[in-house]
């Protein structure tokens, strides 16, 4: 059974939300549209290959006022087809997530929100008061793997549970599975998990040295055949997956 939506309990006020960054223009965030990205300050769980993981610290202020971003909102009517809140972990902000997202839907603009599913029931408040047009969900593993990579004990149970509550919505939404070493052989699994509960659109994105914290370069360095292991997984998911989803993406 999906858990009743959050209820706010503070007040909603988007001058509240701590911005860690804003990239005023980009095509990859949401596919498809041109938006501009507004990266949530903080996260509760700390996957070692994260490339964000100087904004994981919900204690940091953010760096840009939201101020700045109403401005250049004002500047982009008419050229922006939406808003995106990443992060970090956007929903970790509630209230002040939710007021943004009214003010920028009021100003005309779709919203998009990435998101791991940390926050099941905020998710559901969102979903339910209409205020995302689509969702990029990060799914990780299977449930029991994930404290491994989060480091946080039972976030598996959240993020599949919040997969349960976005598919059943029927919002137009993306599924990324981040490949990593210790994760091979399990992504057509995923997948098909991720098919069976509704999703149509998936993407298998490959865990990079580039830009990446020291652990992944490490790991990724002790695994000299990652590359072509990789190679060999998304064939294999290609193989099958066209039959699950309209739409099968591999990043590499």
């Amino acid at each position: 059974m999906a858990p009743k939506a959050a209820r706010v309990l503070l007040a909603e006020d988007a001058s509240r939300l701590e911005i860690a960054g804003l990239t005023k223009c980009s095509m990859v965030d949401w596919p498809g549209k041109l938006v501009a990205t507004v990266f949530a300050q903080g996260c509760p769980w700390r996957c070692y290959y994260c490339h964000n993981n100087g904004i994981w610290d919900p204690r940091m202020p953010g760096q840009v006022p939201w101020s700045q971003v109403q401005e250049l909102l004002a500047k982009r009517q008419g050229l922006l087809d939406g808003v995106v809140f990443s992060g970090g972990e956007p929903c970790r902000q509630g209230p002040a997530l939710i007021a943004a997202i009214k003010e920028v839907r009021a100003q005309g603009f779709r919203v998009g929100l990435h998101t791991a599913g940390a926050y099941p029931r905020l998710l559901a408040t969102l979903l339910d008061q209409g205020l995302v047009d689509w969702v990029g969900l990060d799914l990780k593993a299977f449930p029991g793997c994930y404290p491994a990579l989060t480091k946080v004990a039972n976030s598996g149970e959240k993020a599949w549970e919040s997969a349960r509550i976005l598919a059943a919505s029927g919002l137009d939404a993306e599924v990324r599975l981040t490949l990593t070493p210790e994760l091979l052989g399990q992504e057509v699994e995923i997948a098909q998990r991720a098919s069976q509960l509704g999703f149509r659109v998936f993407a298998l994105q490959k865990v990079r040295a580039e830009g990446a914290p020291l652990p992944v370069v490490q790991r990724l360095m002790a695994n000299r055949n990652w590359d072509a292991d990789f190679a060999r997984a998304a064939d294999a998911l290609s193989r099958v997956g066209r039959n699950w989803f309209t739409d099968l993406e591999i990043r590499s």
